[in-house]
């Protein structure tokens, strides 16, 4: 990955630097998550730059990891097992493993950081990224993405028609 500092002992965390623009980008049908420090490097969670365009977004589902969301711009409404947050600059969420949830977004986008206590979200999400090409619509991408998310454990309500 990016930033990671030469000569670095395995086992032990590292100085590591992503700068604005660095870092692994996974591409999904409705967001970009650039992956700015994995596990490995944190000692145990990972941290994603993500861009959510205003468009359509996945069915509610649940994943069996937690996240939690900190807005850095836009607006956001984030529905989680029926209840509806509206997040803005400097809002957190944390959403358990298990929840269900998914996402509206009020202005053209949405930034925001998530923070995964394991590698599972990004697992999940360099599967996507190799699967689904970039632009595809959430729609037709519903059946490869439904495949991925019965491989990682992930529950999808259904799909619009």
């Amino acid at each position: 990955m990016e930033g990671a500092r030469a000569g670095a002992h395995p086992g032990r965390m590292t100085t590591v630097l992503n700068a604005a623009g660095e870092g692994v980008e996974l591409v999904s049908p409705d967001a970009t998550f650039t992956v700015k420090a994995h596990e490995g490097q944190t000692g145990g969670f990972d941290l994603f730059e993500v861009d959510i365009p205003r468009g359509p977004t996945v069915p509610p589902h649940a994943t069996p990891w937690g996240v939690t969301f900190y807005v850095l711009h836009g607006r956001t409404a984030v529905l989680v097992d029926g209840e509806v947050h509206d997040l803005g600059p400097g809002s957190t969420l944390t959403i358990p493993p298990g929840a269900h949830h998914t996402l509206t977004v009020h202005t053209p986008t949405v930034q925001l950081l998530a923070i995964s206590p394991t590698d599972r979200m990004r697992r999940f999400f360099v599967d996507v990224d190799a699967a689904v090409p970039p632009g595809t619509p959430v729609a037709e991408a519903a059946g490869a993405l439904g495949e991925i998310a019965a491989r990682h454990g992930v529950t999808v309500g259904d799909w619009p028609s």
